[in-house]
């Protein structure tokens, strides 16, 4: 069933009778005053009467408030948005990533686009790879732990307002928590790169309308998050990229993405400008973004950091000192650290396996 147009302006909105007690979204009224251009620290906010600005008070983050940590991703991604403490969101490429990124303790995974990109297909992040790409990954990823949340890179969201759909729909149904959905055009680059090209602000705020309505039509009310990224502020300056991520928050994105802050200054103004949205930065050592410790980040006020690339460049190191070696020495003795098969399988979930076989009654895993 097709989701309701949330985003088209009307004085007497009829919503029919839903299961779920909360009402449907809608658009806030318009206010009677006069909109005002607010600027903190330099930098101007767009002008804001209310008007148009999506509201799910199912989604409210005081309904995320209390009580236990959800076993559904989306619910526990939201509930930790709602409370105190920032979100420490690893970039992870594979299942060893992961696996090991749930081994030291992290609570919250980030699927990268970059890393995923460069770890599937062996290719820079150019657009090269595809939504079946990335839900393959996805899919994978988040089976190991379905507890955990997984934000997700995708990218333009591969296509207009249908394609955009889809792919919220089949991150939903692989189990991914959230995903972002940025402003650059369909052959986009990697956000720390030069040379990045924008969308208009129509386009992109249409992708995020379409994120939000595809999100909204899934049946049973889902909490998959939507975050809205932005990569003008490189392009076309900090006081157009707050005006998109405002314009986005208004039409229902659940956290503002602004990539390549470059200063501590230009990130505080930010939070502030946005506030109370939540707000995302992504670290990445030798990138745009200053290396901020995840202490640093959530004093400053962002909600979510992420570390993008923190996996596969200690992968590079770490697979060409081992390839180095290999080739000097004719062994891997050095490289393997005194690693064998059964401890390396033990990292990737091996007890978990033998443990289900014996309850199920199985025996052919008695001695491994």
């Amino acid at each position: 069933m097709p989701g309701k147009d949330f985003f088209t302006a009307s004085e007497n909105v009829v919503v029919a009778p839903a299961p779920a007690p909360a009402p449907a979204p809608t658009f806030a009224p318009e206010s009677d005053s006069e909109p005002t251009s607010p600027i903190i620290d330099g930098l101007a906010l767009p002008a804001s009467n209310g008007a148009g600005v999506y509201y799910n008070a199912r989604l409210d983050p005081k309904n995320y408030l209390e009580g236990p940590l959800s076993e559904n991703p989306a619910t526990r991604l939201r509930q930790m948005l709602a409370r105190p403490g920032i979100v420490v969101a690893p970039g992870i490429c594979d299942g060893i990533s992961a696996r090991c990124a749930l081994e030291a303790g992290f609570d919250c995974l980030y699927q990268s686009g970059a890393a995923t990109t460069a770890s599937r297909l062996g290719q820079p992040d150019l657009a090269i790879a595809t939504l079946n790409d990335f839900v393959g990954s996805a899919q994978m990823v988040c089976s190991i732990n379905p507890t955990v949340p997984v934000i997700a890179d995708a990218d333009t969201g591969f296509g207009g307002p249908a394609n955009v759909a889809r792919t919220v729909k089949q991150y939903a149904q692989s189990g991914v928590a959230g995903l972002h959905i940025e402003d650059q055009v369909q052959t986009k680059r990697c956000g720390h790169l030069m040379g990045k090209q924008v969308v208009s602000r129509e386009e992109f705020i249409t992708r995020i309308r379409a994120a939000v309505q595809a999100r909204d039509s899934i049946p049973g009310g889902s909490d998959f998050v939507i975050i809205g990224r932005t990569d003008s502020a490189q392009v076309l300056g900090m006081d157009e990229a707050l005006t998109r991520l405002r314009l986005a928050a208004d039409a229902g994105a659940d956290v503002c993405f602004i990539e390549g802050v470059k200063t501590k200054e230009l990130l505080l103004a930010t939070v502030a400008a946005l506030a109370p949205k939540p707000v995302l930065v992504n670290v990445i050592s030798g990138g745009l973004t200053p290396a901020f410790t995840y202490k640093e980040a959530e004093e400053m006020g962002a909600k979510i950091i992420i570390f993008s690339l923190v996996s596969c460049v200690a992968m590079v190191h770490a697979v060409r000192a081992a390839m180095k070696s290999l080739k000097k020495t004719g062994t891997d003795f050095v490289s393997a650290q005194g690693m064998d098969p059964k401890a390396f399988f033990e990292v990737m979930g091996l007890n978990d396996v033998v443990e289900l076989d014996a309850r199920a009654g199985g025996s052919a895993f008695n001695e491994v």
